[in-house]
């Protein structure tokens, strides 16, 4: 059975959100991470189909610092 880019793009989201804080990511960790995870069941396309789904919809956002990396968007007026 096939894994919808969805199925991607939330298995990219909980990787992103689980090393927030820790680690930057970039668009080839995730890949070759889902590659890794489904095996043959998905390849680079749709993979990158997920990233654009998760950047549209506003749940991650790029980032810059010497490197692009994916993140999830700041929270805006909470106190830490």
């Amino acid at each position: 059975m096939a894994v919808t880019p969805e199925e991607i793009a939330d298995a990219m989201y909980e990787m992103v959100k689980e090393y927030q804080g820790k680690k930057q990511l970039k668009a080839g960790d995730l890949i070759k991470a889902m590659i890794q995870k489904f095996g043959d069941e998905v390849d680079k396309k749709q993979c990158k189909l997920a990233i654009r789904k998760l950047m549209e919809s506003g749940r991650c956002v790029y980032t810059y610092f010497g490197g692009s990396f994916i993140e999830l968007p700041p929270e805006e007026g909470v106190e830490k």
